[in-house]
């Protein structure tokens, strides 16, 4: 007699990571504007609004609100954070400065990469976004790698946008205050600042090849701040496959 355990490995599902698709903060303000919705990286995203060529032309031409909400945010702090970070990714952190952004790699013990990523050193630590469909790896990967004296929280209750196109700086900068103006970000640079009143980390950059923004948020003013931002003129909402062509266009 044959068994199913004899000739298939049997995989328990890890409690830590959950099972989708899952929904995002904006996913009613997706369907709500007509957003076709597929199952991405473990999560309900829209792929079209109006249609792919239309969305990839208005962001060439004006700016484009992009959901990465789907993407990990995580903060990592403590003792010995830096030399931590520095064991998995091939960068030299001590040269990174406060508000600075980084494109780097994270890699395996063997030094294989096992993903892309941005690290950017925010306060007393380092806050990295890393690839939606394989954050949890990643999370585990970091937590199975990094000292007990060093914390890594995974900002499960932020929302993250991204704001694209050469009308970007146009659109968003009515709409931000802080301790310096948002001109003052240059590329691969980010800061802290005020978004409709509302705590905001935003930097000056994306993956577009065009000029623009990536904005944290807290989950719970996603939809009224993805309001804010789409009632500038130069705004409308871009999904993913407009997204993925963009990219592909810019070689990135």
């Amino acid at each position: 007699m044959i068994f199913v355990s004899d000739t298939y490995d049997i995989v328990e599902q890890d409690p830590d990571v959950p099972t989708g698709p899952l929904t995002l903060p904006l996913d009613q303000w997706h369907r709500t504007r007509g957003g076709r919705m597929v199952d991405f990286a473990g999560y309900w995203m829209p792929v079209q609004f109006e249609g792919i060529i239309a969305e990839h032309l208005w962001t060439r031409e004006s700016a484009g609100f992009f959901d990465v909400s789907h993407m990990g945010q995580l903060y990592v702090s403590g003792e010995g954070a830096e030399a931590a970070l520095e064991a998995v990714l091939p960068i030299d952190l001590s040269t990174l400065p406060i508000g600075g952004v980084r494109y780097s790699l994270l890699l395996n013990a063997d030094g294989g990469i096992l993903d892309d990523l941005m690290v950017s050193r925010w306060g007393q630590g380092f806050y990295l976004v890393v690839n939606g469909a394989t954050k949890w790896d990643d999370i585990a990967t970091l937590r199975e790698s990094l000292p007990d004296a060093v914390t890594l929280n995974h900002l499960e209750d932020s929302a993250l946008f991204a704001l694209q196109g050469p009308k970007a700086f146009e659109a968003l900068e009515p709409l931000v205050t802080g301790e310096y103006p948002l001109s003052s970000l240059i590329f691969m640079r980010g800061g802290q600042f005020k978004l409709g009143g509302v705590d905001a980390w935003i930097s000056r950059s994306g993956y577009t090849g065009e000029d623009g923004f990536e904005i944290s948020v807290p989950a719970e003013n996603a939809a009224e701040l993805a309001d804010l931002i789409c009632a500038q003129p130069q705004v409308k909402p871009i999904a993913l496959g407009a997204r993925d062509s963009l990219r592909l266009e810019a070689g990135l």
